[in-house]
């Protein structure tokens, strides 16, 4: 019987689901890069990641056999998280829910949200 706290199964499911992480980060900058709102810094910065992918200057140089390849798979997407973090709520669709349980008019309403059992 396999045991699924092992480290290889836990660092197998970290790596599938940073790996969609990933993918949802970037389609979120491709949009937002698209995007009108975004402020023309954060587009320039989102520019300069794939800059470092191609670059031949990084932290740790590439042809050093497994360093120079893993510092691509760990900075890439964490400067890819940092930047869909700094964009503005407009540009990533995320919208803030109504603090109390009102509507329009100031009465009450019912929350909307049931649960099957």
């Amino acid at each position: 019987m396999k045991n699924p706290f092992s480290p290889l199964a836990l660092l197998g499911r970290f790596t599938i689901g940073r790996f969609f992480l990933f993918r949802k980060e970037l389609m979120t900058l491709w949009r937002a890069f698209r995007h009108p709102a975004t402020p023309v810094a954060l587009k320039a910065a989102m520019l300069l990641v794939p800059l470092y992918l191609i670059s031949p200057v990084d932290l740790i140089p590439d042809f050093i056999p497994f360093l120079g390849i893993m510092d691509d798979f760990v900075i890439v997407p964490l400067l890819m998280s940092w930047l869909v973090s700094m964009l503005p709520l407009e540009v990533t669709g995320v919208r803030a829910h109504a603090s109390a349980n009102t509507r329009r008019n100031g009465g009450p309403t019912i929350d909307g949200r049931a649960r099957r059992l």
